[in-house]
């Protein structure tokens, strides 16, 4: 019984440690795949975002990180700001963190983007210009046997 309960706890623990962070596992995936190839990272958000190549790289050159580009232009779609606004709030709250950021950008605690940015529910674009089928989530999206006919 002793040996049940080690190896349950054990394994508890395990999972725990690999589970992972949501968004931070997010923003390591995505600093990983824009270091491989950074025109094509680049040429990613600018479909994705509907932004021009110019602004992207102006953007990519003003942050640490290649994922911080990437929440610059995902925060700004959320909170609906332009992206010189989310910029100034990155630079201000720097090291605040990302949930910091999206709450000054009035993204609201609780709300469901909140959520999304908390799990890293975000999908970097495929070289297509298409979103990437890799990580959607838990699939808590709309529609799941609602009146589907």
């Amino acid at each position: 019984m002793k040996k049940m309960l080690v190896v349950a706890a054990i394994s508890i623990l395990c999972n725990a440690a690999f589970a992972g962070d949501g968004l931070d596992d997010f923003l390591r995936n995505t600093n990983v795949q824009a270091r491989a190839d950074m025109s094509g990272f680049s040429v990613r958000l600018s479909s994705q975002f509907g932004v021009d190549n110019v602004q992207v790289r102006a953007v990519l050159g003003s942050v640490g990180q290649p994922a911080d580009a990437f929440m610059i232009f995902q925060l700004g779609a959320m909170s609906h700001q332009p992206v010189e606004r989310v910029l100034q709030v990155y630079r201000s709250g720097h090291g605040k963190g990302w949930g910091a950021i999206a709450k000054d950008l009035g993204i609201k605690p609780g709300s469901p983007e909140f959520h999304a940015l908390k799990r890293g529910d975000f999908q970097l674009a495929s070289a297509g210009g298409e979103e990437s089928h890799a990580s959607h989530g838990k699939g808590h999206g709309n529609g799941h046997g609602k009146n589907n006919r």
